[in-house]
């Protein structure tokens, strides 16, 4: 009865259409790598090759060398047409002798085909498990790139994560309408939101499977692939089959500055970046009237102090006047998490709507324009644009005392909302148009965000 009990519960976490132990039994089951070591103690041997490195030889005699061995063992030698560009690696597999050509990058190391390994050994035991289940399994390789999305494991496992995710968006959408009233969200934009996976391969310890396909990630080294921002895990080919559903998980994300703005905002469920939110509270409470707010500089010390709280503690970073009095300190960590931003608040593709926006001379065509352009920045993006330029405008109507004006504060803050422009000659890069662009932004902020999004 224990024996029937347990059957039942593996079938039910691993599906019988998923060869889960049939595969990892078949690895197993693989040649291991057994290297023909070379004699010669007077032959020169490349630092990234081993004593399996024989020289220049012949395939015949590495044939021979490798026909009195058995499956799994394997040479390397000098090819005679290569120039010096790559060598051949010789693999007794399924008793027959099989030639292949062997590169090596000193960045990325030796590589057949895309795959990198730092020594051969590791190149042969990975092409050997990968031979063998093409061998003993060609049904299951073929099935790889005709998985159906909505029959994966990925979508039985997820369900309750998405019906969850489905409904924090909605409430996000409802707070979001009554924040940005103006920009009459709806709760159905929830559903139209996407974000596309971040997928590196990986080398995995352990067993592990493809969350798409539901089978083993076979290999010793770059089995699989895995996203930086939710961890799903899946095989290469199966990877290029998700849809862009990417829910990212706070225990993927390595701290808050440098992260993109809508995978941040997602993980936390946000409307607004609380780096941003923090500072700015900050400043309106005890920095409008301080003379060169945002212009001067903290010390260098203190602001990496509060990316490092934040990075570290989160919303619960102390940014208090006990804990940092300068308030120049507060508007600099403020300018570098919206500096470090991957994809600046105003992205590289609205940029250039926004720059032949301002080619109109009539101020209501310009601010039209304008307003259209930022239409095609990500909810996350606008959203968060326009807290700081409302926020800005709120600093500049304090100008006669903290001497920054619209243009001032343009001049500060165009390389950061906008990000450093491209430096193609020994010339500085022409800035006028953008900071005439913010400048617009924060002086006509009222007529350029308070309208229908």
């Amino acid at each position: 009865m224990p024996h029937e009990m347990e059957d039942y519960s593996v079938n039910r976490l691993y599906p019988p259409s998923c060869f889960y132990v049939k595969l990892y039994r078949m690895q197993l089951d693989a040649p291991v790598p057994l290297p023909v070591l070379c004699t010669d103690i007077h032959l020169e041997i490349p630092s990234y090759l081993g004593r399996d490195y024989h020289g220049d030889i012949s395939h015949i005699k590495a044939a021979n060398l490798l026909n009195l061995q058995p499956n799994g063992a394997y040479l390397v030698r000098k090819s005679r047409s290569a120039n010096g560009h790559f060598y051949t690696l010789s693999l007794k597999f399924n008793d027959k002798i099989h030639h292949y050509k062997l590169y090596y990058d000193p960045a990325s190391g030796l590589y057949i085909r895309e795959k990198r390994y730092d020594c051969v050994r590791s190149l042969v035991a990975d092409g050997l498990v990968t031979m063998y289940l093409e061998l003993k399994a060609p049904v299951f390789l073929q099935r790889l790139p005709t998985v159906n999305y909505q029959e994966s494991p990925y979508m039985t496992l997820n369900k309750r994560k998405l019906q969850t995710l489905t409904k924090e968006r909605a409430k996000y959408s409802l707070c979001a309408r009554n924040i940005f009233p103006a920009q009459n969200l709806q709760v159905n934009d929830v559903e139209k939101y996407e974000k596309s996976h971040v997928f590196k391969i990986t080398t995995f310890k352990g067993l592990n499977w493809c969350e798409l396909c539901g089978n083993f990630l076979w290999g010793f080294s770059a089995q699989g692939v895995k996203c930086e921002d939710c961890g799903l895990i899946a095989h290469g080919r199966c990877s290029e089959k998700f849809p862009n559903d990417c829910i990212p998980d706070l225990k993927y994300l390595r701290g808050v500055f440098g992260i993109e703005l809508t995978t941040l905002l997602t993980a936390h469920n946000a409307t607004l970046p609380f780096v941003v939110t923090k500072c700015v509270t900050e400043v309106e409470a005890r920095g409008l009237t301080s003379e060169g707010i945002y212009r001067l500089s903290g010390f260098a010390e203190e602001i990496d102090a509060i990316k490092m709280a934040f990075d570290r503690d989160g919303e619960k970073a102390d940014l208090s006047q006990d804990k940092y009095p300068n308030i120049n300190v507060i508007t600099g960590a403020l300018k570098l998490y919206l500096r470090l931003l991957p994809i600046p608040l105003i992205t590289f593709l609205v940029h250039p709507l926004l720059i032949d926006a301002m080619q109109h001379k009539n101020l209501d065509l310009k601010i039209s324009s304008i307003r259209h352009a930022l239409f095609s920045l990500p909810k996350q993006h606008y959203a968060t644009l326009q807290y700081m330029v409302e926020h800005l405008n709120r600093v500049s109507l304090h100008a006669a005392i903290n001497k920054m004006n619209s243009h001032n504060l343009a001049t500060v803050f165009a390389p950061t909302l906008i990000g450093p422009a491209e430096i193609t000659s020994s010339v500085l890069p022409d800035m006028t148009t953008d900071i005439l662009l913010i400048e617009t932004l924060i002086t006509h902020c009222g007529k350029i965000f308070n309208c229908s999004h």
